[in-house]
């Protein structure tokens, strides 16, 4: 007979066994994707930072938890304790990920991502606190305070800093400053603009010499780099399931319980609950109390299966990988005229698997257009949502940037055909006309192709 316990022991065997970088790998393709030309060539996927592919080892739990999926917490029936164990297992697996403290007591909350983690901690806080951000956060980390739900009494919003240090020092100023009671620092550990890292234990310690807290944006650092609120100190961190090679929807909220235990359920509705009469409600403990609904089991499942791939040292075998392809990349962009690097801090600052750029002469809409249609190439084009800074980050002309970001399927064949690319579109421009489909450029007339 198939108990809880007996899958639970079989695949903590498979993963001792699947624990190396060997295992670590993406679905792709084989099929690869269409040109106008009528070719076809394998995907280079330069798109990471907006969703990164699914690992294999995600998908093969996914394959196991589907026959047996369904709602958790509330059923007698096997499979819906077993969907209860896996999702509480999954939760497990964040926390050990994430370097989760008993003491001060955190919590780790199930939610759709980081925009979602972060809208929830805004209706966490105190009534109120003064919220200190920088201008340099994506829009996860910038706006959810601001909204009319938002419990925060005061949002400061600093300036780009022109080094790290001084944003260390831009933030203990603001928090020095700011007005008695409750206080919080919104910081990302990786911009997903530039790459560049942010100095987070010194913004931690700073902070926490001010009596404040702080709350880490780590949807593009822990795709990359191991993140551990016991060592950083810091007092929250979010991350989305879908930046970090896993599907479905998932995030995670995780850090200090009291102010997450002290707040109006994010939701209200079934699972939150404890007690409803005719008259009264009585609201459940965490997490249940920001997990109202039906939850996303599978989501945690897929979020749990890459963290338990991604271990520190596999991340760490991977990031040096990744370094010399970033190397390589940025070397290569930087040897054709009339591209700019966007980059905060200059060039030699730590950095992930992200570079941003502009090419003279060539819009960015339309650079990533040529570069899929003609070669089979995945950027993103825009202001990634992070419009003061990219806006701020611009060569005069330009309105929008390209953003190529690596991963783990990243291949030297795919960097050097970007820079080609690139190289080729700036020495002779794009072989097929583009205009207009959906706000979106797209090539004109565009041959049949299959998806």
């Amino acid at each position: 007979m198939t108990t809880v316990s007996s899958i639970h022991t079989a695949r903590s065997a498979r993963s001792a066994r699947s624990s190396g970088t060997d295992r670590c790998t993406v679905l792709a393709s084989e099929e690869g994707v269409p040109l106008v030309t009528g070719e076809r060539v394998e995907y280079a996927n330069f798109d990471y930072a907006a969703s990164a592919p699914c690992l294999t080892p995600v998908a093969e739990a996914l394959a196991e938890a589907l026959p047996r999926y369904a709602s958790v917490h509330r059923g007698a029936g096997h499979h819906s304790q077993v969907s209860t164990e896996a999702y509480e297992r999954a939760r497990r697996s964040v926390a050990r990920f994430l370097g989760v403290r008993s003491r001060p007591a955190d919590a780790v909350v199930f939610v759709r991502g980081t925009t979602d983690a972060l809208n929830l901690l805004a209706r966490a806080v105190p009534e109120g606190c003064t919220v200190v951000v920088f201008e340099s956060e994506h829009h996860a980390g910038l706006l959810p305070w601001e909204h009319p739900a938002s419990r925060a009494g005061r949002v400061v919003r600093l300036p780009l800093p022109a080094t790290p240090g001084a944003a260390v020092e831009a933030a203990r100023t603001a928090l020095r400053g700011a007005p008695e009671g409750p206080r919080l620092l919104c910081v990302t550990a990786a911009s997903n603009v530039t790459g560049e890292i942010w100095p987070v234990g010194e913004l931690v310690e700073a902070a926490h010499a001010e009596g404040a807290r702080v709350a880490v944006d780590a949807a593009q650092y822990v795709p990359h780099l191991p993140f551990s609120l016991a060592e950083t100190g810091a007092d929250y961190v979010a991350l989305s399931a879908h930046k970090l090679y896993a599907p479905f929807g998932s995030g995670v909220l995780a850090g200090r319980a009291d102010w997450l235990r002290e707040a109006t359920p994010y939701l209200s509705g079934g699972g939150a609950t404890r007690l409803v009469t005719e008259h009264d409600v009585v609201w459940n403990d965490l997490p249940a109390r920001h997990e109202a609904g039906s939850p996303n089991v599978l989501g945690a499942v897929a979020l749990a299966a890459a963290c338990d791939t991604l271990t520190p040292r596999t991340q760490g075998s991977l990031h040096i990988r990744e370094s010399a392809l970033l190397e390589r990349l940025r070397a290569g962009l930087a040897g054709i005229d009339g591209v700019t690097e966007l980059t905060l801090w200059g060039d030699e600052h730590p950095r992930v698997g992200i570079v941003s750029f502009t090419v003279d002469g060539l819009p960015a809409d339309l650079l990533a257009a040529a570069l899929s249609a003609e070669y089979g190439i995945g950027v993103r084009d825009g202001l990634f949502c992070a419009h003061p800074l990219t806006r701020h980050l611009l060569p005069e002309g330009h309105g929008q940037a390209v953003r190529a970001s690596l991963g783990v399927g990243t291949t030297r064949e795919h960097v050097d055909r970007l820079v080609g690319a690139v190289a080729d579109l700036v020495a002779r421009g794009p072989r097929w006309e583009y205009a207009d489909c959906d706000g979106r450029l797209a090539p004109v007339p565009d041959p049949d192709r299959a998806f």
